[in-house]
């Protein structure tokens, strides 16, 4: 076994079982301020930030105005402003979005947590990793500041996720203390491995701009009843629709592995017709791949087979591989 493949099976079984550590290299912030920015932030958002009190907070669209989505963020009330969370590469496309919408408001945005670094803590045993160096643990979706350090109990549908957020001299102090009680630095390719696991889309890679809200069954950053903001007119005309023509979902994947985005077909009385897409694949211990993607409404509907260059794909439950795959003690 190589040292690389080890250590990917000793990180993918950490955050089954235990707590693995990761450097957050890249996500940024930025801090939204000034009289008007509740009014005018719920009127960007797909989610409703306008009901948060301050620590709480929600998973958000950013849509164009013919409701394609343009990037993502979580979003957190903070005192009296709010910090908007996303990755490093969003940031600054992000930030001239809002800022183009900024009229006549008292609204200022800026970047935040500057300066500081950041680390993943995550597994079914980091909170109590969090307990024993007396550390606050924040319910799901909220941040809580403790001195110097920001903690912000991030999403996971699966394991137990918080971002420790300090200064450079904190977090290495911070950092040993971590894996002195016990947590395990992980490589990328686990904290990728759990996403596919997870089923959770990334933005740049499974979601893109021209893919609609619904399209991605990320229905937890939308909110159907807050009043109008760019590109609800789209979001509303689907949901009374009722559906949409394609569906986000997982894969379990047999054959050779393509390079992603890969074309997937359905095979109809024989004959193979366009039906969707793969955008993300994982390879788990013991050679399982799994695959998160696009499919058309009527394939999954009548159940046909679903063919990619060089293999089959099979839509499985999300979460459904996670135990079994990560099973070795």
């Amino acid at each position: 076994m190589s040292i690389l493949h080890e250590q990917f099976e000793t990180g993918l079984n950490a955050l089954r079982t235990s707590a693995g550590l990761f450097p957050l290299e890249h996500t940024a912030f930025l801090r939204i301020a000034g009289a008007d920015r509740t009014r005018w932030l719920n009127g960007m958002a797909t989610n409703n930030v306008a009901i948060l009190s301050s620590g709480e907070g929600n998973y958000n669209f950013f849509l164009s105005a013919q409701g394609k989505i343009q990037g993502d963020a979580y979003i957190f009330a903070d005192g009296e402003s709010f910090l908007l969370e996303t990755t490093s590469a969003q940031r600054d496309t992000l930030q001239a979005l809002l800022d183009r919408f900024i009229i006549m408001d008292d609204v200022e945005l800026a970047p935040g947590l500057t300066g500081y670094i950041g680390l993943n803590l995550i597994g079914p045993k980091a909170p109590s990793l969090l307990a024993d160096l007396k550390l606050p643990i924040p319910a799901p979706l909220h941040l809580l500041h403790h001195g110097e350090t920001t903690i912000i109990a991030a999403y996971s549908p699966t394991v137990p996720r918080y971002e420790l957020w300090t200064t450079p001299e904190a977090a290495t102090t911070l950092q040993m203390e971590l894996k002195n009680s016990g947590a395990i630095e992980v490589i990328p390719q686990v904290l990728e491995a759990l996403r596919v696991l997870e089923g959770t889309p990334f933005f740049g890679i499974d979601i893109r701009d021209r893919d609609l809200p619904q399209e991605t069954g990320q229905t937890r950053a939308l909110h159907f009843s807050k009043g109008c903001y760019l590109g609800q007119e789209i979001v509303e005309r689907i949901r009374s629709r009722g559906s949409v023509h394609r569906s986000f979902i997982s894969f379990s994947l047999s054959g050779e592995i393509p390079t992603c985005p890969a074309t997937l077909e359905a095979l109809f009385e024989d004959v193979s017709r366009p039906a969707g897409e793969l955008t993300s694949i994982a390879t788990l211990p013991g050679g399982t791949h799994l695959g998160l993607g696009y499919v058309r409404r009527e394939a999954l509907e009548r159940n046909l087979p679903l063919l990619y260059p060089g293999g089959h794909a099979t839509p499985i439950p999300v979460h459904s591989k996670l135990s079994e795959s990560t099973s070795k003690p």
